[in-house]
């Protein structure tokens, strides 16, 4: 696995050895952290720390091992260290500008001035029950702490400033919340609280029931958010501006929904099989999108106008983001989700694909962060050169997989009625990254950060590519060309029924199952040509 740091000065990776840190800019390597047995990690804000956790052990009189370690991340020295049973990193945190740090014990948060870290608690958060906190980002840090229901008495979400923890500066209770996932704005001044329950007592749904919280950090405002569609609660996501936020959600086809600063409803996208949604860094378009166990369709809207700029097609993604630049989408396909027609694609922010690549098997990929400030936002714009499509690699193409569906219960099978919650094990998952599986890195070369590069930086995590067979049997050219014809009619009656995409009109199952394959066809053709 790799990750960046918050800014994206540093990079680092890590393997059965240990984990391998550098500056991102210069590809000089910083340190090297010798630890065998790291399942997971990840950096502080400013990239001056990294966090380890590994498996619980014993020790040979029979006490437990410290196995979340804290790291100097320019100097790989060992900081501090602590016994952590559960693997999560909202265990240990950082305020933004890395003055403090936090650890949740049993009804406690205990913190530290992050110069003192390791040493005697300097503060204590005491709260009977508390499961779950979380610091915000921003200059004014606060934390917030989830007390889950217990005999009947309701759950508790409570904000203190940072670090005055005598008086709570916000205050919310309500049912139906076994856990939550605590969504901040950019500034740290509104939390979403999305809640989540493991049952769904009224039986609408086998995956438990969702409901989604809005809290003002200066405690004057907070609301249930009105959610006007029956159902999960698929996806949220806050504006980079902080002002207002998008979420996905209902049965499926869900409803997307725009809402402001005071959780009233602006602008609805319609109702769709779609169960994710992001802003580009910039807030100018806005990627809502259907992908795991849906077909992996994707609108992009156009923030200022409200208009939908275009619908592509990516099928079987398991991964998407927009790169810092937000000019670029970039969407995979993964292994261990799926072991055929692994890759990425890079899409135009005008919904034109510039850019795919096959790759045997791609463990992980993404952007380097890079502060949106560098990239004015921008009007959308026609998109760049041509699709550039790599001859496909070994003896022969693998065969196209169907869209990988999430479970259904055996009394769910065979209804006509889709069940989701991508919902539920998106949430818990992550797209695109599964936390507990060890990924094999090999660094990529840094593609450029200036404003003529609007790519971005990416880097991928494979294993090394088999060795290239024959690309094409012989054939006669009389048969070639035939073969060149029908995949050129092909890409034409695609390019149709993408233009009919455009707009806005819906496809059937087997015209979109079309437009996916165009990249395979371009891919053979290319072939053919060689």
């Amino acid at each position: 696995m790799f990750h960046y740091s918050k800014y994206g000065h540093f990079y680092a990776y890590a393997t059965s050895q240990g984990i391998q840190v550098f500056d991102s800019s210069s590809l000089d390597q910083i340190c090297t952290i010798e630890r065998s047995n790291v399942i997971d990690f990840w950096f502080s804000p400013q990239g001056s720390y990294i966090a380890t956790w590994e498996r619980p052990s014993k020790l040979e009189n029979g006490a437990a091992a410290n196995n979340l370690l804290i790291w100097d991340a320019k100097t790989g020295t060992e900081v501090a260290a602590f016994v952590q049973k559960a693997q999560s990193n909202s265990y240990f945190q950082w305020t933004d500008d890395e003055k403090y740090c936090a650890r949740m014990v049993t009804n406690e948060v205990q913190f530290w001035e992050s110069k003192n870290m390791g040493k005697s608690v300097w503060a204590r958060l005491q709260l009977e029950g508390i499961s779950q906190f979380s610091l915000s980002p921003g200059k004014a840090p606060a934390i917030a702490a989830f007390i889950p229901e217990k005999n009947g008495a309701p759950a508790i979400i409570r904000m203190y400033s940072v670090p005055n923890f005598k008086t709570a500066i916000s205050n919310k209770t309500f049912y139906k919340a076994d856990n939550v996932a605590l969504h901040w704005n950019d500034l740290g001044t509104n939390l979403l609280v999305l809640t989540m329950t493991d049952v769904d007592k009224s039986n609408k749904s086998y995956y438990g029931e969702t409901n989604l919280y809005y809290l003002a950090v200066a405690g004057n405002f907070d609301c249930r958010v009105p959610l006007d569609k029956e159902g999960p609660i698929h996806d949220v996501t806050w504006a980079p501006d902080s002002k207002e936020f998008i979420v996905v959600y209902g049965s499926m086809p869900a409803k997307t929904t725009l809402f402001d600063h005071r959780a009233s409803p602006v602008f609805d996208f319609g109702i769709n099989p779609r169960n994710f949604v992001r802003f580009n860094p910039q807030g100018r378009t806005i990627c809502i999108a259907g992908f795991g166990n849906l077909n992996g369709t994707v609108d992009l809207w156009d923030r200022k106008t409200l208009k939908k700029i275009n619908t592509i097609a990516a099928s079987n993604s398991s991964h998407c983001e927009w790169s810092p630049c937000g000019r670029f989408l970039l969407t995979a396909t993964l292994t261990p989700r799926l072991r055929v027609d692994n890759g990425f694609k890079l899409w135009h922010h005008s919904g034109t694909l510039v850019y795919e690549e096959a790759i045997d098997e791609l463990y992980q990929i993404g952007f380097r962060p890079e502060p949106a400030s560098r990239y004015p936002m921008r009007a959308i714009s026609p998109p760049p050169n041509p699709i550039k499509v790599l001859p496909s690699k070994g003896t022969g193409a693998k065969a196209s997989a169907q869209p990988a569906g999430a479970y259904r219960p055996p009394h769910l099978r065979g209804s006509a009625t889709p069940t989701s919650l991508s919902d539920r094990a998106a949430a818990l998952e992550g797209i695109g990254r599964g936390p507990n599986t060890q990924r094999r890195v090999v660094g990529a070369k840094k593609t450029g950060g200036n404003n003529n590069n609007n790519n971005g930086n990416a880097r991928q995590s494979t294993k090394q590519p088999q060795q290239q067979g024959q690309s094409q049997s012989t054939i006669s050219d009389e048969e070639k060309q035939k073969k060149i014809r029908n995949l050129e009619k092909k890409l034409r009656q695609i390019r149709e029924l993408k233009e009919k995409m455009s707009k806005g009109e819906e496809l059937a199952p087997a015209q979109q199952q079309k437009v996916a394959t165009e990249v395979s066809i371009m891919r053979e053709l290319a072939n053919l040509r060689l």
